[in-house]
Order: structure tokens, then C-alpha cells, then sequence
């Protein structure tokens, strides 16, 4: 079987324009629904969402590639870089800095030309020792030896594609480059779907590839949305989706130029992730909502701590035993903690009975 590079028609891509319309307005519509409902966000609570966001999208896109980042590492950084307060201001390991950089590069500064030098730094900034695990690699720079994705145990490994050669990887880029910042006349949402299968298939680098090409995906999508604000990750829903990402670019890569498949693939996981948002969303809202409600009620420090978990989603049954657990009181301070929300008209018992009592937020 030949790769889709392999074809004369490259890289002239086509679809199916009914299928692919049909998932392009669903995710354009919720897209616009989202995004309408952050706008009723405080600026707090904007930031805070924002952060959320960017750090979910830094962790995740690793962690399709099997690098775990750490948390705590990577929301200081972001915090830090755009000005947010945050108290858990940590030391930052060079390599978080720099998949951190090469992000909010791509997100804040979106409207910004993709030029062959901006992309090689954000590929020295994945790799700022010059290292992949064991193996040297050249960053800054396209790849000079060939490249091949394989699975399986030494002398027993499985090719699963085999990108164009060395030598004609800077003329694919100077093409790919040439397309990315010119004012065609396609959504910028497809040309985010387009571009991540494009640059896959080059994979002008050593390592990184995956990374660089969400990223690049990222950039278009806020430039879909006119706006630096992310509210949605779409590396997290990948992550979700990972074994079916992987599939369909090894299925499409033999295609003769129809990328249809990959397209509804790239817009379903996408509205999948606006979905998952907007359910977030109406979570931090309906808090935001109590809070504002509630901001003359005489609340306690215990009190006011189980309301935020039961806001942030609560595990299991809420009963005065775990209220007294995680608020290191004792049962007779829990419950009368307890009947003090109920009389204010914030807690309720649950129906459902049973031989022990459950209690749940009034909404």
C-alpha cells in the first residue's frame, strides 16, 4: 500500500463537504454557546477557567505521548507567564517551561505568521537539553535521517508509517507554511483539523511531532474564535480518545487524498470537548450563583469548605460521619452543622431514606 504522499495528487486534500458541513455546524453552534456562557463569568472566574484550561491542555497533549508533567509545575508556570496570582508558586523544570512557552506562543499570539523560525523554536523549547530520553536528538532544525513509527521488541518491531524522506521535508514545510497563513477560503476550524493530519504526515521532526501539531491545531481554533481565551482542551478529549486517534491517522494515511474520515473524526472529538465544557461550565456558573446568593449568609469555615466540594463534585453520599472526617470535628459539630444549612434552606435530606441519613444541595 502507498501513502497518501506517495500519490500524485498530494497534497491536494479532499472530502466529502455534506459530511464534514453537517459536524462543522454542530461545533460551530456550541462553539458560539460556550463561549456566550463564559462571557456571563466573572473576571476571577474567567482567569481561573483559563488557567484550568491551559494546564489540562499542557498535561494532557504529554501525556498522549506518555510523559507525565507535573501539575502543580505546570499551572505556575502558566500563571506566572500571563499574569494570573496563583499561591502555589513552584520551581519549574526547563522542559515544562519550555511546552508551556511554545503553548501560550501559539494561543496568545495566534494571529502571529507561522515562519519556519517561530516553529523551530517552539521544537527547542519541547527539548531544551538537546535530549529525548536516551537519545540526542537535533532541535531547531528539521530532521536529517528518516522516520519511522514502530511498535514491538527488538528485531521483532511492527512499521506502522514510514514519513517522506529527509530530503524533501523542508520543501513539504515551506509548502505546509505557505498554506497555513494564507487567507484560504476554509473554516478555520477544518483548516485546524487539516493542518494536524498535514503536519503528522511530514513529521519534520526528530521527536515532538504529535506536541507541535496540536499546538497548531490550538492556534487555529483561537483564531476560529478570534480570542487568546481558552475554555476547552482539546488534547484532554484526545487523551480520552487516543486509542480511535491513533486509528483513523494510521487509516487515513494510506488514503489517496480523502481525508473525510479523519475530519469527522477531528470535529466529533471536538464537539465532544465543547460538550464536556459546557457541562464544567454550568457547574462553575450554578456556583458562582450560590455564592452571590449567599454572600450575607452567616457561613463557618467548615461549612463553607463542604459547600465547595459539594459544588467541585462530591464523592459518594454526603453524611455527618465524612462531614466531620474531612472537617476534623467532631459528630455532634458536623450535625449541627448540618441542620444549621438545612435551616437556612441550603441542604436538604435526601428521599431516598435508608438506614443512614444523606443530605444534598438545594438548587
Amino acid at each position: 500500500m502507498r501513502y497518501i504522499y506517495e500519490y500524485d495528487a498530494w497534497p491536494e486534500f479532499t472530502w466529502d463537504d455534506k459530511k464534514v458541513s453537517l459536524i462543522l455546524g454542530k461545533v460551530r453552534h456550541l462553539q458560539g454557546r460556550v463561549f456566550g456562557k463564559m462571557g456571563s463569568l466573572g473576571f476571577s472566574l474567567k482567569e481561573e477557567t483559563m488557567l484550568s484550561t491551559l494546564t489540562l491542555d499542557v498535561l494532557k497533549s504529554s501525556e498522549i505521548e506518555g510523559e507525565i508533567l507535573n501539575y502543580e509545575q505546570v499551572r505556575s508556570s502558566i500563571a506566572r507567564r500571563l499574569g494570573i496570582e496563583y499561591s502555589g508558586i513552584v520551581h519549574v523544570d526547563r522542559n515544562v517551561e519550555g511546552i508551556v512557552e511554545m503553548m501560550l506562543d501559539a494561543t496568545q499570539k495566534y494571529k502571529d505568521p507561522l515562519l519556519e523560525e517561530r516553529i523551530f523554536g517552539w521544537h527547542a523549547a519541547l527539548f531544551p537539553t538537546g535530549w529525548s530520553g536516551m537519545h540526542r536528538i537535533d532541535t531547531g532544525s528539521y530532521r536529517d535521517g528518516e522516520m519511522q513509527i514502530v511498535s514491538g521488541a527488538m528485531g521483532k518491531e511492527k512499521v506502522h508509517y514510514q514519513a517522506p524522506s529527509a530530503e524533501v521535508v523542508k520543501k513539504e514545510m515551506d509548502l505546509f507554511l505557505e498554506w497555513f497563513n494564507s487567507d484560504i477560503e476554509v473554516d478555520d476550524v477544518l483548516k485546524a483539523a487539516i493542518a494536524h493530519f498535514w503536519f503528522i504526515i511530514i513529521h519534520p521532526f526528530d521527536d515532538g511531532n504529535g506536541r507541535i501539531a496540536r499546538t497548531l491545531s490550538d492556534m487555529l481554533l483561537a483564531r476560529s474564535e478570534n480570542s487568546s481565551q481558552r475554555f476547552y482542551s482539546l488534547s484532554s478529549q484526545i487523551l480520552l480518545e487516543k486509542k480511535d486517534y491513533y486509528e483513523v491517522l494510521q487509516k487515513v494515511q494510506y488514503s489517496t487524498g480523502d481525508i473525510t474520515a479523519w475530519l469527522c473524526w477531528f470535529l466529533t472529538c471536538l464537539y465532544n470537548a465543547l460538550e464536556s465544557t459546557e457541562v464544567t461550565l454550568e457547574k462553575v456558573l450554578q456556583k458562582a450563583e450560590f455564592w452571590e446568593k449567599h454572600k450575607e449568609t452567616s457561613l463557618n469555615s467548615r461549612q463553607r469548605l463542604m459547600l465547595n466540594k459539594l459544588f467541585d463534585g462530591f464523592d459518594g453520599k454526603l453524611k455527618t460521619s465524612k462531614w466531620a472526617k474531612i472537617t476534623k470535628c467532631s459528630p455532634d459539630t458536623a450535625l449541627r452543622d448540618v441542620k444549621d444549612l438545612i435551616e437556612k434552606g441550603i441542604l436538604k435530606q435526601e428521599e431516598s431514606g435508608g438506614r443512614s441519613t444523606n443530605y444534598e444541595l438545594v438548587i
